[in-house]
Formats: structure tokens, sequence, C-alpha cells
């Protein structure tokens, strides 16, 4: 029987999957958190409002500090990250079971939308935080389960505190990390107690971590009040719709395929089936149920979003390669392998194509007035801003030609989003500076970023552009502020030959008083 080269299996899926997140990357507009992260290169620092500084500082890496700034560049992070971590999934399974079992934890890997899409083709915070996480579960692996905890196990248990210290600066739930190495310390081997070595990897971590504190110490801990304020459950009331709409995230985030035979697995395991070394699966267990577990639990008393469980869902596919290698034996690649493939590259066609050609319009239609239209579609927070910045520079122009509004106008938007979008579709294409002005809860790092751009002053003019999306008046929050504010420019965006939406631009004259948006109403 001729011999099975599994590498060769390998470079294929990497090399394919890498050309789809290439083609995906480069052909649509960025989201409304992406644009949000471009902010984070263009305005570098040790910590941010939402999140520490991992995700701007690997922007501005693969963009070479911005210099390419087309999708493509800004994206390129995730998606030579995601290309590591199919590398990396395959490794660890190839090593504790074989190598078809790694192959399945790749293709397990590109079957979950967040692993393969969420963070591994769009910049978003856990594109570099998955990478760091994969590299500090292979380290834990290797060194927890010793019992003879020689210099080699102690060596790697310093490098992985260095590396959770990067996972950490990537996202906050890498802390999970940590509590996972120490439930299975605590309840499986307690010999690492004992060695000076576990406590100094602490202390790398911190370390690596210490700009974060040290930013939230100069700012009020501002990051960590906003996200305690997130999961914070006090008088809340039990809300079923919440988990629910959870649930539905994580099944439809991970695969519904994937997530059935990750129970599968998981159930296997606690009954004993002999499929997966039985200390190695304790520390998986350790690391990924508690998150997903607790997020869950939050979810019955607030809104929850399904892409902060995924590294527990990641972290469980080396259980679930090991148990599918083991269940189904007959092919080289098991069928149920096959449709959870399948699955995915289904659902990324047909969203693909509807961002691009709004074929599944009819699905939205709802005869709202032009000021909500395309308020249902969330592929439209990808579409139209190209299309919208030529339309808006023609009128930028001839204002500024004619005298009609001052050449040193700004752009103002209320809210962090589309204040990004109009930042890097219009501002950076037009040399506009763009400011959000709001209380600190909406603007987020615009309250940084007003200030780096001298703020707003006394007579200045400004163009307030807002969508049908998330349409509100001017005048509502900034009419006592201004002298003046015109009825709207309307610019519709065309899609498959038809308006999906409108952008509505007001000019508003004259500054006289100017906000304070810290406690702005």
């Amino acid at each position: 029987m001729k011999k099975i080269d599994y590498k060769k299996i390998l470079f294929y899926v990497l090399a394919i999957t890498a050309v789809i997140r290439l083609f995906i990357a480069a052909n649509i507009e960025l989201g409304n958190d992406e644009v949000y992260y471009v902010l984070y290169a263009m305005f570098p620092d040790w910590s941010h409002f939402d999140h520490p500084s991992m995700v701007g500082f690997t922007i501005q890496l693969f963009s070479l500090n911005l210099l390419f700034d087309h999708e493509l560049f800004i994206r390129l992070g995730a998606i030579v990250f995601s290309t590591l971590n199919i590398y990396l999934i395959y490794s660890i399974v190839k090593k504790s079971v074989n190598p078809r079992a790694g192959i399945i934890a790749s293709l397990l890997y590109v079957s979950s939308l967040y692993t393969f899409i969420i963070s591994g083709t769009f910049i978003l915070p856990d594109s570099p935080q998955v990478f760091f996480w994969l590299l500090a579960v292979k380290l834990l692996l290797d060194i927890l389960p010793q019992k003879d905890i020689t210099g080699e196990y102690k060596t790697k248990m310093l490098w992985f505190g260095i590396v959770v210290g990067f996972a950490m600066i990537s996202k906050y739930t890498s802390v999970f990390l940590w509590s996972g190495a120490g439930l299975y310390i605590l309840f499986c081997n307690r010999e690492w107690l004992k060695k000076r070595e576990l406590y100094f990897a602490v202390i790398l971590s911190l370390i690596i971590f210490s700009p974060v504190f040290i930013w939230n110490w100069q700012n009020d801990f501002i990051s960590f009040t906003f996200h305690s304020e997130r999961v914070e459950v006090a008088n809340k009331g039990l809300r079923l719709d919440y988990f629910f709409i959870e649930v539905l995230g994580q099944l439809l985030y991970n695969n519904p395929i994937v997530v059935v035979l990750t129970a599968m697995a998981v159930i296997a395991f606690f009954k004993g089936k002999k499929f997966f070394n039985r200390e190695q699966g304790r520390v998986i267990l350790f690391i990924s149920l508690p998150l997903i577990v607790l997020f869950l639990g939050f979810s019955l008393f607030r809104r929850t979003l399904p892409h902060w469980t995924g590294p527990g869902y990641m972290t469980l596919m080396i259980l679930v390669a090991a148990f599918i290698d083991n269940k189904w034996q007959k092919n080289i690649i098991p069928k149920v392998m096959n449709y959870s493939v399948l699955l995915v590259l289904v659902v990324i066609i047909v969203g693909l194509t509807h961002i691009k050609t709004g074929w599944a319009d009819f699905i939205f239609e709802d005869y709202k007035k032009s000021e909500m239209l395309g308020e249902d579609d969330v592929s439209l927070d990808m579409y139209g801003w190209k299309q919208a910045q030529e339309k808006f520079q023609s009128i930028y122009e001839s204002d500024t030609a004619t005298g009609r509004m001052d050449n040193k106008a700004v752009i103002i938007s209320r809210k962090w989003f589309p204040a990004a979008d109009l930042d890097y579709y219009f501002g950076r294409e037009m040399g506009i500076d763009v400011f959000a002005v709001n209380n600190l809860k909406e603007i987020h790092k615009y309250y940084w970023i007003n200030k780096a751009r001298g703020d707003l002053y006394l007579g200045m003019d400004a163009y307030y552009i807002t969508t049908s999306i998330h349409f509100r008046l001017p005048q509502h929050f900034y009419g006592e502020y201004f002298e003046e504010i015109e009825k709207p420019v309307v610019i519709p965006i065309y899609r498959g030959g038809k308006v999906v939406k409108n952008i509505f631009v007001f000019r508003m004259k004259n500054l006289k008083v100017i906000p304070d948006y810290i406690h702005f109403k």
C-alpha cells in the first residue's frame, strides 16, 4: 500500500486556504471594527480604550507602518498568523496522536468561521491572540503533565510565560491560559508549585503586560472599567433571549457540524474513551471549558458576543481531531470533514457574493424611508464607502472652491463608527481630519485622537456625515453649537443597480461653542 504523504496534503491545505483568504481580504471593504483598529496603527500607544495594543502593532508591521494601506495589507497580519496557526494545530495533534489526526485538526481549523474568517481573514485583536494562544497551548501540553520536571521543561515554562504575555497584550481573555494552567496544576500536578520557574513565568507575563497596566493607571483604568461593565451581571434580570442568541452565535461562528463533534468528543472523553492522552486532554479542558461556560453564564444576564469564546472552541479542536481520527478510520479524510469544510465554503461564497452583488437584497426589503434604508443588512457595513468617497470628494471640492465651506473644514461623527470608516475611506484619502464628538462611551479612542488632532476650535466648519443604517439628525446633538446646519446632501449607494443605503452629508457652519464631549448629552 502506497504511503500517504501527509506533509503534501498539509501544503495544499495551507496554500489553498491562504489564496482564498487573500482573495477575500483584497476584494471587500473593511468592516466597522477593522477600520477602528486601523486607528491603533495611525495613533499607536501602549494600550487603548477597548483593547491592548497588539492588533495595532500587527497592522503597522504588515502594512509597513501604513505605507501600504490597501485592505489586503491591513488584513495581511491576520492571514499570515492564521496560516501559521493551521500548521501549529497540525503539529500539535501530529505529535500527540498521528499525522492523519493532524490533517483533520487543520481541516477543523479551516471549517470554523471564527478561525478561518473572523480572526483569520479580518484584522481583529483575536488575529494575533489566537497565534500566541496556540503557541501557549503547544507548550502546556508538553510541560504540564510531566512528573519528572527537568531543566528542559522548566525552560519551556518560562517560554510559556513570555508567550502568554504577548497573548494578553493582544486580548484580555488570554488570562484564561494562566487560569487553565493553574487549575491543572492544582488538581493534577502540584509538583509545579515547588518549581520557581512557574512563578518566574507569571512574572514574565506581568512584565510584558505591564505597559497596558501603566496606560490604564494613567487613564483612570478606563479600559478595565469598560470591560468589567460589559460582563457585570449585578442587578440584571434573567435574559433567556440573550442566552439563545449567544448559543446560536456560537453554533454559527464555530460551524454547527464542528460544535456537534466537539460535544461528542468532550462527552466521550469524560466517559473514559481512550482516543487521546488523558493528562493532555485535561489540560485542554481546563483551558477551554471555563472560557466557554463563563461567557454562556454571562449571556443569561446581558448581551455577549459569540467570538469571545472562539479560542476555547479552537483549543477543543485538538481533542476533536483525535476523536474523529479514532471514530472514522475508513478514509484518509473522513466524510464528516468534507461536509464540514463544504459548509463553511458555502457560507463564505454566499456571504461574499451578497456583499459584492446584493443578490439577497430581497430578504431585507422593508420599504422603510430613506433615512433607515439598509439598516437590517449587516453586509452593508463592508460595502459602499469607496463609492461614497468619490461622490463626497466632488462635494467637498466644490464647496471649498466656492467658499461655501472653509477649506479647513473637518468631518464630525457622533460615534466611533462610522467615524472610523470616514477616517479610513475619506480622511486618509482626502487629507481631512475626522473627529468624533460625544461622550466617551460613544467615541472610545477618539477622545485621544481628537486631542492629537488639535481638537475643535471656534469658528470652524464641519461636515456631519451619517448613514441610513445608523441615521441620527445632527440638530439633536450639535444644533446649539453651530451657527447653522444646512439640509443634507444625500449620496445614494448602489449595488446591483439599486440603491441599498444612503449617506447623508450635512454642512455645519461656524462653531460658536466648543462642546465638552466627555459630558456631552
